[in-house]
């Protein structure tokens, strides 16, 4: 014959920063304390394991004696992102580094194109397309 299981409450109460959390099932009861209400469910596992084996325990979890008040505010906190100060970024020195930003790298020595093709390609680079009439392209 099976045997039933009781459940075990782990109730929470905020006191200041710090979350006391107290275990009871069995016939016993344990208390423990964390910061936060992260850390405050994972000490309730603890607890938890020393009153049941893990294989038998049901645990509701309460806050102000309801279940969906601990649901809450746990995925509350495990979902929110903590605040990160903005990034400061100190300014350039004299604006040196606004001249290097926008200068093309330099080449590395011995990949440099002789003075002539370079000087020759510079014209063509800035050179518009050629534009043919509608007539023109059709004969063609």
């Amino acid at each position: 014959m099976r045997r039933m299981t009781e459940p075990i409450t782990a109730s929470y109460v905020q006191e200041d920063d710090d979350w006391k959390v107290t275990v009871s099932g069995s016939g016993k009861e344990l208390t423990g304390r964390a910061p936060g209400i992260i850390a405050a469910r994972d000490r309730a596992d603890q607890l938890v394991e020393k009153l049941s084996p893990p294989e038998r325990s049901t645990v509701v979890h309460l806050l102000n004696g309801s279940a969906l008040e601990f649901t809450a505010a746990y995925m509350t906190a495990r979902l929110t992102l903590p605040e990160i100060e903005p990034l400061e970024v100190p300014p350039p020195a004299n604006g040196k580094a606004k001249e290097k930003i926008d200068a093309k790298p330099p080449v590395p020595q011995g990949k440099e194109l002789p003075k002539a093709v370079d000087e020759a390609k510079a014209p063509e680079e800035k050179a518009e397309p050629a534009k043919t009439p509608a007539k023109a392209a059709q004969t063609s």
